[in-house]
C-alpha cells in the first residue's frame, strides 16, 4: 500500500529541510524526522492514550516520521527495563492502530522499533528467565551474566522478531526498524568485543552476520517485499575491541546488497556502560552534529537513504547534516521533545520561536532510574491530555502581577499573557533568569542552560508582557498595579547544613558562582544535595587552581547527578585529583593553626576524621525567599491556599478563604520548596492555566 503524507510546504524549494523525500512507495512531506525512543509512557506494554498523544503532537507540529517503539521488545526473554512497548504478542496490535491514525490523521508517517534486548536488560523482572547474549559475558550497565544462546534459542528469537514486525504492519504502520546497535542482541552477535562464539554465528565477519540476516529474512517473510524495513545500527563503536568505522562500513554494504532492507538509521558509539551512553546520546556542553563525519563517510560508501539522531539540536546543524552529513532525514528526538512544534513553525517563518533543547538530558536521564521522559523546560511534554503545548484564550483577561524572573516566573508570565492575561513580571536583578544565570558561571557545559530563559524572555516580550527588570518590588509596587492574581516566583536562598560548629567559617556554592567568594587554596565542598550544583562549583574551582576534596553523605559523590551527566564531571574529577569521599557528613568547621579545621563524621561507623583546609564550601539546596508571599498573604482571596486537587488536575483554582481579599495569590517553584527547572515551571504552566 502506498500512502501520500502530505505535498510539500510552501518554501520546500527554498529550504532543504523541507524538501519532500522518497522513501520507497512512502513519501515523506520534508527532513525532519524522530527516530525511535522509549519516553517510558507505555502502560502494560502498549501504546495507550498518553503515548499516542505524546506522538500526536509531533504530528500536528509537522515531523515528517515519528518513530515509536525505542527498544520494543519482542519475546519473552526480553522483559523491559525502562518501560519499553511489548511486541510480543498480538495484543498490541490495536493499539498500534490507534496511534497510527492518530499521526496519520495529522499527514505524519509512523513506524516503530523492534528488538531483542539479549543481556542488556534485568533478569530479575518480569517472568524471572535469564537473559540471553552471544556468549556468557556479562553486561555492566544492567549487570547481568547470559546464557549463551543455544541452536534452538536462535531459532525462537528469530520466528519473535518476523512474529513483531508482522504485527506492525497488520496495525498500519508504515514501516519497522529492527535495532541493531546500543548493544543489543544483535550488535551482540556482530561485535567482536561481545562475541566470543566458536560455531558458525562467532568467528569471521560471515558468521557473526548470520544471526542478523536469519532476523531479517524472517521478518520479510512476515511482511513482504512491499514493507518497509530498516535497521537502526552504529557506525563506529568507538571502544576498544569493538566494531571500528570500516567494519560497520562494511556491514552496510552487505546489508544494502542483500535487498533485505530499505533504509539505515546510523548511530555512533555504543551502551553498553553510562560513559559509552553519553557517547551516543551527548549531553549539555557536547558539540553539535559531532557524528556527522562519520554518517558522511558512512552514506558514500553504503548506498541505502540513511537518517541518524545525535545532538541535531537546531535547524542550522539539521542543514547542515543535510548538506555535508550525508543524511537524507534528519532525527531530532529532544529537541522535539522541547517543541514538537518545529516544522510548522519553519513554515511560519519563525524559527526563531522555536523552544530549544539544550541537552541537559533531563528527558533521558529519567528513564535509567525507573521515570517518564520529561523536558526540564517544556512541562507540556507527555502530558497533552492534561497541559495544551499552546494555551487556550482565557474566558476573562485578568491583571495579572509576576514577582521574580527565574524560569518559574518568567514561564507563569508567558503562560499567562499567552491566555490573554494583561501581565506585568518585577525582577529584582538586572538581567532575567534567576538562579539560572548563576549556574550558568559554573562551566561552559552549564551555559547553555541560558537559553532557556533566553527564550522565555524573548516569547514573555512577543506576548506583551511588561518586564521591570531591576526592581525589587515591595507589596506596594504590586498593589499599585491593582492585581486581580499575584504569583510570587521569588525563588530561595542558599541553605545551610546543620553544624553542631562553625556554619559562620562556610560560604556556600553560590558565593563562589557569584564571586563574592573567592575561590581558596584547599577547598573542600560539602555536597547534602546530591544534584549538580556542587559538582559545578568543583569544576568552577578546579579552572580557579583549587585543589578540591568533595564529601556527601551519600553512598556516592552527585548522586542525584544521573544517565549521560556524571561521566563528564567524573572525567574532570579524576583527570585534575579532585578527592571524592561519599559517606561522610560535616559536623563541624573550627579555625586551626593550618587553616579551617574541618570535623567529617562516618555515617556508617560513627568514626570522626579531620581535614585541614582554606576554605569550606557547603550545598545544600535552597530555603523558600518568602517574605513578600508572607506580606501579601491576609489580603488574598484565597489567603495563599493552593487547591491541590485541581492543580494535578489543571482545574480552575475556585478556593475563596476570605471573601474580602483584593487578589488571588500563589507562590510557585524554589519560592515553596527547593527543586528544580522543570517542577518550578510545571507549578508556573498550571497556575498559569487554571487562573
Amino acid at each position: 500500500m502506498s500512502h501520500d503524507l502530505g505535498d510539500a510546504p510552501p518554501g520546500a524549494s527554498n529550504d532543504p529541510l523541507l524538501q519532500p523525500f522518497q522513501l520507497k512507495h512512502l513519501t515523506l512531506r520534508n527532513r525532519i524526522i524522530s527516530t525511535s525512543h522509549e519516553p517510558a509512557y507505555a502502560e502494560d506494554g502498549k501504546p495507550k492514550l498518553r503515548y499516542q498523544l505524546y506522538h500526536e503532537e509531533k504530528a500536528k507540529g509537522g515531523i515528517a516520521l515519528t518513530m515509536i517503539g525505542g527498544s520494543a521488545t519482542v519475546a519473552i526473554d526480553s522483559p523491559s527495563s525502562f518501560g519499553q512497548l511489548s511486541v510480543a504478542d498480538d495484543a498490541i496490535i490495536p493499539y498500534f492502530r490507534e496511534i497510527a491514525d492518530r499521526v496519520h490523521a495529522h499527514g505524519a508517517a509512523i513506524m516503530s522499533q523492534i528488538t531483542h534486548m539479549g543481556r542488556r536488560t534485568r533478569w530479575d523482572t518480569a517472568d524471572w528467565l535469564p537473559t540471553v547474549s552471544s556468549s556468557t559475558l556479562r553486561e555492566p550497565a544492567h549487570r547481568s551474566f547470559p546464557k549463551a544462546t543455544e541452536d534452538f534459542d536462535i531459532r525462537r528469537i528469530v520466528r519473535a522478531y518476523g512474529d513483531a514486525a508482522r504485527r506492525c504492519k497488520d496495525g498500519g504502520l508504515d514501516g519497522v526498524e529492527i535495532s541493531a546497535h546500543g548493544g543489543h542482541l544483535i550488535e551482540q552477535f556482530w561485535s567482536p568485543r561481545m562475541n566470543r562464539r566458536t560455531d558458525h554465528y562467532g568467528g569471521s565477519l560471515d558468521n557473526r552476520l548470520r544471526f542478523v540476516f536469519e532476523v531479517l529474512e524472517a521478518v520479510r517473510a512476515a511482511v513482504g517485499d512491499d514493507y518497509i524495513v530498516g535497521i537502526r545500527m552504529s557506525g563506529d563503536e568507538q571502544v576498544e575491541g569493538g566494531l571500528t568505522q570500516q567494519d560497520a562500513i562494511a556491514i552496510g554494504q552487505r546489508l544494502a546488497e542483500s535487498g533485505l532492507i530499505d533504509f539505515i538509521s546510523l548511530s555512533v558509539a555504543s551502551a553498553t556502560t553510562d560513559t559509552e551512553l553519553a557517547r551516543q546520546i551527548p549531553p549539555l556542553g557536547s558539540p553539535l552534529g559531532a557524528s556527522l563525519s562519520i554518517t558522511r563517510a558512512f552514506k558514500d560508501k553504503v548506498g541505502l537513504p540513511l537518517m541518524h539522531a545525535g545532538r541535531i539540536a537546531d535547524l542550522p546543524t539539521a542543514r547542515h547534516a543535510l548538506r555535508e552529513g550525508g543524511l537524507d532525514l534528519v532525527g531530532m528526538v529532544r529537541a522535539h521533545i522541547a517543541d514538537p512544534h518545529i516544522v510548522r513553525k519553519l513554515e511560519a517563518g519563525e524559527e526563531d520561536r522555536i523552544r530549544p533543547c539544550v541537552g541537559a538530558s533531563y528527558c533521558i536521564n529519567r528513564i535509567y532510574v525507573g521515570l517518564d521522559a520529561l523536558c526540564l523546560h517544556n512541562p507540556a511534554t507527555g502530558r497533552e491530555q492534561l497541559i495544551p503545548h499552546i494555551a487556550p484564550a482565557a474566558e476573562r483577561r485578568k491583571r495579572v502581577v509576576v514577582v521574580g524572573g527565574g524560569p518559574a516566573g518568567l514561564e507563569a508570565a508567558r503562560g499567562c499573557a499567552e491566555a490573554g492575561h494583561e501581565v506585568t513580571l518585577f525582577e529584582a536583578a538586572g538581567r532575567i533568569g534567576g538562579q539560572v544565570q548563576l549556574a550558568a558561571r559554573a562551566n561552559e557545559r552549564q551555559r547553555e542552560l541560558l537559553s532557556i530563559v533566553n527564550w522565555l524572555e524573548d516569547e514573555a516580550r512577543r506576548l506583551g508582557v511588561t518586564l521591570r527588570r531591576g526592581v525589587f518590588a515591595d507589596t506596594d509596587d504590586v498593589l499599585a498595579l491593582e492585581p486581580d492574581v499575584v504569583i510570587t516566583a521569588t525563588g530561595g536562598l542558599p541553605a545551610t547544613p546543620e553544624l553542631t560548629a562553625g556554619e559562620s567559617l562556610t560560604v556556600s556554592t553560590w558565593d563562589i558562582l557569584s564571586g563574592d567568594a573567592a575561590p581558596g587554596r584547599r577547598v573542600l565542598i560539602f555536597d547534602d544535595h546530591g544534584g549538580d550544583q556542587a559538582l559545578s562549583t568543583a569544576e568552577r574551582l578546579i579552572a580557579a587552581g583549587s585543589q578540591v576534596e568533595i564529601v556527601a553523605p551519600d553512598r556516592e559523590i552527585g548522586h542525584e547527578v544521573i544517565g549521560v551527566l556524571y561521566p563528564a564531571y567524573l572525567e574532570s574529577f579524576y583527570r585534575t585529583g579532585v578527592r571524592l569521599t561519599p559517606d561522610h557528613r560535616l559536623r563541624e568547621v573550627r579555625r586551626g593553626d593550618g587553616g579551617l579545621v574541618v570535623v567529617l563524621r562516618n555515617e556508617y561507623t560513627g568514626e570522626l576524621v579531620e581535614r585541614v583546609v582554606d576554605q569550606v564550601v557547603v550545598e545544600h539546596g535552597t530555603v523558600p525567599n518568602d517574605d513578600l508571599y508572607l506580606e501579601l498573604k491576609d489580603a488574598s482571596t484565597n489567603l495563599g491556599e493552593v487547591d491541590l486537587d485541581a492543580l494535578a488536575t489543571v482545574a480552575p483554582q475556585q478556593l475563596v478563604n476570605n471573601p474580602d481579599g483584593r487578589y488571588r495569590l500563589y507562590r510557585i517553584g524554589d519560592a515553596v520548596a527547593s527543586r528544580n527547572i522543570h517542577a518550578a515551571m510545571y507549578d508556573a504552566r498550571r497556575i498559569a492555566l487554571s487562573i
